[in-house]
């Protein structure tokens, strides 16, 4: 009689139950098969678990044994099925007797000793043994944080193979062994609050993992009126583009854009951690991610590396930046194909990634932020610049219209003195205009209460902005003459009135008001310095 045990497995962001069966044939060959459409890294399971039984104590049985992964017309990857298949393979050679077996799901890779090492994903298939009804789920000790922070599953974190054993047999009490530390269950996530550390957020290193910083808007100066952009963009989730001239602090600015959003709620939190899971992100040990991810890919960055691909369909840059910010600097020095691909996420807030193993589809709710230099020399329209017209439109030219359309604020950045900026004192520091922010955004949820999809200004479909994004008669007038120079489209007017909503939401007012038009007028800088060139082709 074949032995069943359960276990999880990932496709894309979510998980789905596995039963492993393990049967011996008698009187065949010592052999050991593992079916039900593994990948590589399940069929060198094989050679662990022999390894593992052998350090362990155990006997490695003398006859054939087949283990199958059910269901078997689904593809399954990753390490993290040794365990659950050593656990049946040794309850199916009466070498073990374990209680309550099929109250537990097991997710673990084995190490040739017998010890049992992290793995990738574990919040999204906790999430989903929950969702089955599973009583509770074996993880490796190093993986405990992030899969307590699913409330409503008992999670038994084990070290070894013995120590799994003697838990299953009721000889060992795991509460014990995790006396001392600290417990995710007791986070901000069980407690229902908002999660999000007030001065700090998630910075890159140059590998695009995530660093805490203490940065801050206090340190920038002399970029007032910029800074006023960037408060009305992070209020209603608005995207950006900053250009300016080299050393003028485009990328300072955008490094400190996380610091003034706000903080991450529970849901947004379980998204983005299971996201980083899934992709290897998330260091062992860790918890959920409490601090909103900044991703800031180089501009040599490949297709499938910024929207997501390989053999399995994994998440790029655009679903790491989920709830976060998508930086991209020298916008200009993107390849086009690579650029325009930004399109479809950046307007459906979702992508969906086809291979041959199979289809994901990953969320890509980000804040884009970018920044470029305004011409080939980078110091238009100063003295230094020595471009004609018609480079500068050329160089322009390389982000496509339909993204820049997708681009609601276009501000540039003002030139800087050093001498000057030393007498100065800092601005508004990253909690002053984070309370901003936040004062803003709570208008826009209590507006969007019955919409669970939209969440701020930015997300409003076209009937929500007939509705939200009434203008009188003066106002009306002064948008329709700025169209009708600068060739507005209907969606350049749709984000002009998403953002108009949300400067008056910064200044608390219930309707849009004429100065509220002007104030989006003035963000769109692009349009007037381009309008003033002329280039003979």
């Amino acid at each position: 009689m074949a032995i069943t045990v359960k276990s999880m497995a990932t496709s894309g962001v979510d998980g789905f139950m596995v039963e492993i069966e393990a049967s011996t044939i008698r009187g065949q060959q010592q052999s050991l098969s593992i079916i039900g459409l593994p990948d590589q890294t399940i069929k060198e399971a094989g050679e662990r678990i022999q390894a593992a039984i052998e350090s362990c104590g155990y006997d490695f049985p003398k006859d054939k044994s087949i283990i199958s992964l059910a269901p078997g017309d689904k593809k399954k990857r990753g390490s993290h099925f040794d365990l659950g298949m050593i656990i049946a393979l040794l309850f199916q050679t009466d070498q073990i007797s374990p209680k309550n077996l099929s109250d537990y799901a097991f997710i673990g890779e084995l190490a040739l000793d017998g010890r049992i090492r992290p793995c990738t994903g574990v919040l999204s298939m906790v999430t989903e043994a929950r969702k089955c009804g599973v009583k509770a789920v074996i993880v490796p000790y190093e993986n405990r944080q992030e899969a307590e922070s699913v409330s409503g599953i008992k999670v038994c974190p084990v070290q070894t193979l013995q120590d799994t054993v003697r838990f299953l047999d009721g000889r060992l009490d795991l509460s014990k062994q995790q006396a001392g530390d600290d417990r995710a269950g007791e986070n901000a996530c069980d407690k229902g609050m908002p999660i999000g550390a007030a001065d700090g957020y998630s910075k890159p290193d140059e590998n695009g993992k995530s660093l805490n910083s203490d940065m801050d808007f206090a340190d920038v100066k002399g970029q007032d009126e910029l800074i006023e952009a960037i408060v009305l963009g992070a209020s209603g989730g608005h995207n950006i583009l900053m250009l300016g001239e080299p050393g003028c602090g485009k990328t300072m600015i955008a490094q400190r854009m996380p610091t003034i959003l706000p903080r991450m709620t529970e849901k947004e939190s379980l998204e983005v951690t299971k996201i980083h899971s899934i992709s290897g992100l998330l260091d062992a040990g860790t918890g959920l991610l409490k601090m909103r991810p900044f991703r800031a890919p180089h501009h040599n960055v490949s297709l499938n590396a910024l929207i997501g691909g390989g053999s399995y369909a994994q998440p790029g840059e655009v679903s790491l930046a989920h709830n976060g910010v998508l930086f991209l600097d020298e916008l200009a020095e993107f390849s086009r194909s690579t650029l325009d691909a930004l399109r479809q996420p950046m307007e459906d807030k979702r992508v969906t990634i086809s291979r041959v193993n199979g289809t994901n589809s990953y969320p890509a709710n980000f804040m884009f932020v970018a920044a470029m230099n305004p011409c080939p020399c980078g110091y238009y329209p100063s003295k230094k610049c020595r471009c004609t017209d018609y480079e500068i439109l050329h160089y322009r030219g390389k982000i496509s219209g339909p993204i820049l359309e997708r681009i609601d604020i276009q501000k540039s950045v003002a030139h800087v003195d050093y001498f000057e900026l030393n007498e100065k004192k800092g601005g508004y520091s990253s909690a002053e205009l984070r309370e901003r922010v936040e004062k803003t955004r709570k208008i826009q949820q209590e507006r969007f209460k019955n919409d669970k999809e939209v969440s701020c200004n930015a997300q409003m479909t076209t009937t929500m902005i007939q509705k939200y994004c009434k203008l009188d008669a003066e106002s009306t007038q002064v948008l329709k003459d700025a169209s009708e120079k600068y060739g507005y489209s209907a969606r350049v007017i749709h984000k002009l009135l998403r953002m108009a909503r949300t400067s008056a939401d910064l200044d608390g007012s219930e309707n849009i008001r004429r100065e509220d038009i002007i104030r989006v007028l003035n963000c769109r800088d692009l349009d007037v310095s381009s309008s003033q060139m002329y280039a003979i082709t």
